[in-house]
């Protein structure tokens, strides 16, 4: 189902990549901040900060 839904992960073939949000510093929504795979294999990861987009690193959940 989610594969009609999301792009095929580009490292993986497998997993598909799910958008996430976040809040800026001014509580304003950023709208898919970045993508993850959803396959815990892989950890693909697209994601913006400050402009720059980097990609690879993992993902970890906020302590916030």
């Amino acid at each position: 189902m989610l594969e009609k839904l999301y792009p095929e992960c580009q490292k993986c073939s497998t997993g598909v990549l799910l958008p996430l949000s976040d809040y800026g510093r001014d509580g304003a929504p950023i709208m898919f901040k970045a993508w993850v795979c959803n396959n815990p294999e892989c950890g693909f990861s697209l994601r913006i900060d400050n402009g720059e987009v980097s990609f690879g690193r993992t993902i970890t959940q906020s302590s916030k």
